[in-house]
């Protein structure tokens, strides 16, 4: 059942204890002019109290149309209140049949679906309480109204801290789990995969030609897959901007973060890495495996800055408007593209012989 176990419980002694109250004023004859009448509806109310109790603590059957018919029955009891007291209704200390017992729909309520609900379900019953006959010489006591409304505002509100509670304590037990996986992994991969592509690219590089720019790759993957390895887990739906972006980090490119996670949606997230990398794509392609580039993130007052810089020799002017004329939409579709579609914006300031910053600007 959940963190809502206790919740349902007590709902259910509340309406056991509701029910002997009920028949304790029925047995005092309370103003109850027809005790037969009156023993019937409380004979409807224990036999309600027993299936509630029972459909409650079946998660299956806790759904709408269960909260709807408690609050029908509910009402069909508190409503016979007139038939069962008669003439003596509205007099000195009487009480409707159901007594407290009408709050247990508007506390099953607001323990399903929140504040919100509870104080729908106290407005229905409070209406059917103010409907039944008075005294014309007394005054309409609402004492028992404004208790439904806070009943079903208050429990509602804690109900739903406690699933939010909850679902926060899962979350951090699937992150300590998760650690302790990538703990173990990294162990492992330390021990093997690790050290084998820092042979790779330190004999790469000895060796110099083709086998250099192999030494390159190895570098840059051994680079990512220690980041991954050592990225602690983010909370679901939300992926740490950091984490992605120094997985591009090699001795030829330079990777800066904050100290502190980037969180993010995972698809904008994602969508920045992609970006990031076709920007980098492009230095290669166009600068040379060995020219310098240097990644850069950092938040502002809600928004997220990543800028590429390189030492290359720049662009052109026009050489941007030309490709896309020509239907090299790299840079267009690939970081522009990407950029618009998440509200954010680009901006390229190249310079000849000081090469180009690629400057991205998302809100978060």
């Amino acid at each position: 059942m959940g963190i809502e176990g206790p919740f349902w419980r007590a709902i259910a002694v509340y309406r056991v204890a509701s029910l002997v109250y009920a028949v304790v004023l029925m047995a005092q004859q309370r103003g109850y002019e027809q005790p037969v009448a009156g023993w019937s509806v409380i004979g409807v109310m224990a036999l309600w109290t027993a299936c509630s109790t029972y459909a409650y603590s079946v998660p299956a059957l806790r759904r709408r149309p269960l909260l709807v018919l408690d609050l029908l029955v509910t009402m069909a009891c508190l409503l016979a209140t007139p038939y069962v007291q008669g003439s003596l209704q509205g007099g000195a200390g009487t009480m409707p049949v159901p007594a407290t017992w009408v709050a247990g729909p508007v506390l099953a309520a607001a323990v399903h679906s929140g504040r919100r609900a509870g104080a729908a379900a106290a407005a229905v019953v409070a209406a059917g309480d103010l409907w039944l006959v008075r005294a014309p010489d007394e005054p309409v006591v609402i004492n028992g109204v404004v208790l439904l409304f806070l009943a079903g505002v208050v429990v509602g509100h804690v109900a739903q801290l406690a699933r939010q509670a909850e679902e926060r304590m899962q979350e951090a037990v699937e992150m300590e789990a998760a650690q302790r996986e990538r703990d173990r992994l990294a162990r492992d991969i330390h021990d093997s995969v690790l050290q084998v592509l820092a042979l790779v690219q330190r004999r790469g590089r000895q060796i110099g030609g083709e086998a250099a720019e192999l030494g390159r790759l190895a570098g840059e993957q051994e680079a990512a897959l220690r980041e991954l390895v050592a990225a602690r887990p983010a909370p679901r739906g939300t992926i740490d901007l950091r984490s992605l972006l120094l997985r591009h980090g090699s001795p030829e490119v330079t990777v800066s973060t904050p100290a502190t996670p980037l969180l993010l949606p995972a698809d904008m997230a994602r969508e920045i890495a992609a970006a990031v990398k076709a920007a980098l794509d492009n230095v290669r392609a166009h600068c040379g495996p060995q020219a310098r580039a240097w990644v850069l993130a950092e938040s502002g007052e809600g928004t997220v800055t990543v800028s590429v810089r390189d030492d290359g020799p720049g662009i052109p002017d026009g050489r941007l408007a030309e490709a896309r004329a020509n239907g090299r939409l790299g840079v267009a579709e690939s970081i522009r593209g990407r950029v618009t579609e998440l509200g954010g914006e680009v901006s390229i300031v190249s310079v000849p012989g000081q090469g180009t910053e690629v400057e991205i600007t998302l809100p978060t």
